[in-house]
């Protein structure tokens, strides 16, 4: 993976490396979130496109309905900011990692894809743990925590840090496993509480990472 340091300029070297020829003049490129990993949606790219996306790192590709260069964004503002660019192991098509200022598809969503997205196990929790904001109390123990508030949210989660560490400390790795799950689930449910999301996380620790390199 060739990872994009916005600090410094961008090698081009990669528009030399792949096979124009197999494809065409038009590399078929996937587009993936770089904090989630969910692929949001499919173009095309010529020479001039990937130039374009690496010189500006806002992804820009060769529209076939237009017969033009199109930049992401362009007209609706949910643009595509370039993080990391990978090509496959036949240099004729590219995986793109961005940071979406938006929904991608054109009709509004978040991928252009309706089933069969890739979403994580936590991206999946933590959207249940959203749908039990506001439920009965009785339904549901995190529909309760919700109803406690935050000073109990908050409290479970100092808790159930507490406990990690002491099963760490003890070298028990089944009860690390057990405590670490019950830590993530309740940080989970404050960040949701907090009207935060991991995806917060992720950028925090991905902008954390660039002012160490």
């Amino acid at each position: 993976m060739t990872k994009l340091d916005q600090s410094k300029p961008v090698d081009s070297n990669l528009i030399g490396l792949l096979d124009w020829k197999k494809t065409e003049g038009l590399i078929p490129t996937v587009v993936q979130n770089f904090l989630t990993g969910k692929v949001l949606m499919l173009g095309y790219m010529d020479k001039a496109a990937l130039d374009k996306t690496l010189s500006t790192k806002q992804v820009t590709f060769f529209s076939r309905s237009k017969q033009r260069l199109w930049t992401k964004g362009e007209t609706s503002g949910n643009t595509l900011e370039l993080i990391a660019i990978n090509m496959d192991c036949d240099n004729d098509s590219l995986l793109v990692q961005v940071l979406p200022n938006g929904p991608t598809c054109h009709k509004g969503t978040e991928s252009c894809w309706k089933d069969g997205n890739a979403h994580s196990f936590i991206d999946n929790l933590a959207g249940l743990i959203a749908s039990r904001k506001g439920q009965d109390p009785e339904s549901s123990y995190t529909a309760h925590l919700f109803e406690r508030g935050t000073k109990r949210i908050a409290q479970k989660v100092g808790e159930e840090g507490l406990e990690t560490a002491l099963a760490a400390a003890t070298h028990d790795k089944p009860e690390l496993i057990d405590e670490a799950s019950d830590l993530i689930y309740h940080l989970l449910v404050l960040l949701e509480d907090q009207d935060l999301s991991m995806q917060d996380i992720n950028l925090n620790l991905m902008k954390r990472h660039n002012k160490t390199k």
